[in-house]
Formats: C-alpha cells, sequence, structure tokens
C-alpha cells in the first residue's frame, strides 16, 4: 500500500527476486512527498542524525549511481543523477562536522568564504562553510516515472485511486485489504503510505509516530549552468537541474494534512534563494507546491515487521529522507520479507509495542 518512492523501490526489489507484486495507491502514482522533494541524496547536516539514519543513507549513496543506470537501461528514462556535490554555508558546529566525516569516511572539507565562492561563483553570501564533494542529487520526479516503468517491466501491478479502506485481519494475520471497489488477497501485505501510514496502522490499534509535516518549495527557470552545486544556508537550499530549473526549499510546517502553499512561504523562500544567488532575481519563479512528509520521531523510519501480525510489514517515517535513504530502506524491507541476511541491523527500525 503506497505508490510513492518507498513503495516503488520495494517493489522493484521483491520483483527483481520473483515475487508477484501489486503496488495500491490511494491517489495517483508517485505524486506525494517522494515527489514533492529536491532529491537530495544525503540528509541536510547529516551529522545532526542519529546513526540509524546515517546508515541507511551512507549503504544507498554507494548505489545510487548504479541504480541510476540501472533504471535508466530498463525504463529509457534519465533520472539525472549529477553529483553535484553540497556546499553548506556558516555551518553552526564546523568541529562535529568534520569529526562526523572522519568517523564515518566521508569527504568533508572546511573551506574559507573564497574557496566557497570558487566552488560556487554566483554565491551572494561571504561565509566559510563545508564542502562535501561527493554528495548526489538525482530528479525526482523523473526517478519515480523511470521506477513505475521499469516495476511495469517486471511484472508489478499497479492500483490507483484506491484508498485503502479495511485491512482484513484472520487468525491474527492480514489476508489482504479492502477499497471501496474490490478486495485483494495477499500473502504478505506492507505499510509504506506516507504521511498516511497511521491511519492505516490506528485500525489495528498500533501507534505508528508518523505525522504529516508540510514542506513547500519554488521552482526558478534559469539558464542551464548558472548554478553548479547544491548549496544550503541556515535550513533553505538551492538545487540546479541540468536544464536550468532551481528548485528551492524548504518549510516545516505541522499543520495536518493541509497542502495549500501560502504567500508568506513564497516570499520568504524567494528572498532566501536571492539572497544565496544573486542572480535569480533576473528569472522567474515558474512553480510553487507543498507535499507531506511522513515525519518520524528522529528522522528514523520504520522499517519492520508487525508486532502482533507477522506477515504485516510497515516501511514509513522517512522524514526529510525519503529518496537519500531510499534504496537501503526497500533492500532491508526486502531482506525481512524473504528472510534473507539483513544489509544492516534491524533493531533500530522495529515498531514497539
Amino acid at each position: 500500500m503506497g505508490g510513492g518512492l518507498t513503495g516503488l523501490l520495494l517493489a522493484r526489489e521483491l520483483a527483481l527476486s520473483g515475487v508477484e507484486v501489486t503496488v495500491i495507491e490511494r491517489g495517483k502514482l508517485a505524486q506525494e512527498s517522494s515527489w514533492a522533494g529536491g532529491g537530495i541524496l544525503s540528509p541536510l547536516y547529516p551529522w545532526r542524525y542519529p546513526e540509524p539514519v546515517t546508515a541507511l543513507a551512507s549503504w544507498s549513496q554507494r548505489f545510487y549511481a548504479g541504480l541510476a543506470a540501472d533504471i535508466q537501461s530498463q525504463s529509457g528514462i534519465d533520472p539525472e543523477f549529477i553529483q553535484s556535490g553540497l556546499l553548506m554555508l556558516a555551518p553552526e558546529e564546523p568541529n562535529e562536522a568534520l569529526s562526523w566525516g572522519h568517523q564515518h569516511d566521508v569527504e568533508l572539507q572546511q573551506v574559507s568564504s573564497a574557496e566557497a565562492n570558487a566552488i560556487e561563483p554566483q554565491l551572494g553570501i561571504e561565509s566559510d562553510g563545508i564542502w562535501m564533494p561527493q554528495i548526489a542529487q538525482i530528479r525526482n520526479p523523473r526517478f519515480l516515472q523511470a521506477l513505475i516503468k521499469a516495476c511495469e517491466g517486471l511484472g508489478v501491478k499497479f492500483i490507483e485511486f484506491s484508498p485503502v479502506e479495511q485491512l482484513i485481519i484472520q487468525d491474527e494475520r492480514i489476508i489482504g485489504v479492502k477499497t471501496s471497489a474490490d478486495a485483494f488477497r495477499a500473502e504478505s501485505v506492507v505499510v509504506a503510505s506516507g504521511a498516511w501510514s497511521q491511519q492505516l496502522l490506528s485500525t489495528l490499534g498500533t501507534n505508528l509516530e508518523v505525522k504529516p509535516v508540510k514542506g513547500q518549495m519554488l521552482l526558478y527557470l534559469a539558464e542551464p549552468d548558472l548554478l553548479q552545486r547544491i548549496v544550503l544556508v541556515e535550513g533553505r537550499y538551492v538545487i540546479p537541474r541540468r536544464d536550468g530549473h532551481i528548485l528551492v526549499g524548504s518549510t516545516m510546517e505541522y499543520s495536518g494534512f493541509d497542502k495549500s502553499t501560502t504567500d508568506e512561504a513564497r516570499q520568504a523562500l524567494q528572498a532566501a534563494a536571492e539572497k544565496i544567488v544573486p542572480a535569480l532575481r533576473n528569472y522567474p519563479v515558474v512553480n510553487h507546491w507543498a507535499g507531506l512528509r511522513p515525519g518520524s520521531t528522529d528522522g528514523i523510519p520504520y522499517i519492520s515487521q508487525h508486532p502482533k501480525i507477522a506477515n504485516l510489514f510497515v516501511s514509513a517515517g522517512h522524514f526529510r529522507n525519503g529518496v537519500a535513504m531510499g534504496p537501503a530502506s526497500a533492500r532491508l524491507l526486502a531482506d525481512l520479507i524473504l528472510e534473507r541476511d539483513p544489509i544492516l541491523e534491524l533493531y533500530p527500525y522495529k515498531i514497539n509495542v
């Protein structure tokens, strides 16, 4: 249940192992948080996250280039995997950043203001910073469309616009799910419904600490190569796409399932973007949207078997890093479902009763 990046990557993992997979999506495939984000393949300020997040992101980073190439080959769609590097200006804790980089064998350099401007000449801010040259991005809407096509080639079935109304439980096992139009039987069921996952599991009395957290984004259309690097300043970031589009993000709003955009957020994001890259004042904002992240405690997702229903599984709560952690999270849950040796320890991601 769930046709976002988490569900699609898991569907592909299972299908590659010969499993028959059906993805049931409450709306249109690939249109929620995984579409709405920026596609940076790293947590922002990664040293601030707990080790379970680092473990998933690090595993994913090692495999992303190969995964993007495989998906492009299978689908004919270029997901635009680009090693842009991530430049963070005026970080509050440079010593912690350097220590984290050394501990995790991540290339992470402290740079002066002059060095930062050499790395990204369009900067409008004079500040020292932290430079992570190996960080890449992926154009998440294209990646999602490529994944859908690749999954179809593996025989994955998709059912859209079908909210699940009931989990069918019999003798402490789940035997299927029911929508308003039909019922579907399955040997195993996965809840991968993003911010909506808690709504489904609450019918079983399961309290999953996953809440919707709205993030608003802007999109500029500039000249290709105006900006070369992903730049992060005081929690705001700009991301250059290959065709000249530049994404700007993002807000953090706890407003339930409201996905409306606001003039206040637009003005704040535009001011931040044009402070970071003054040349953006000469280019139009061509889109403004919001998505609902599946917020979880400390950003650690649930990748787990249900504590009481053995053939019910959960992959939810990836918060701001669903794209960055996606490949590892899919592989880890596939390992659990297929009873393989897991790529990482499972206990940090377990649902506790």
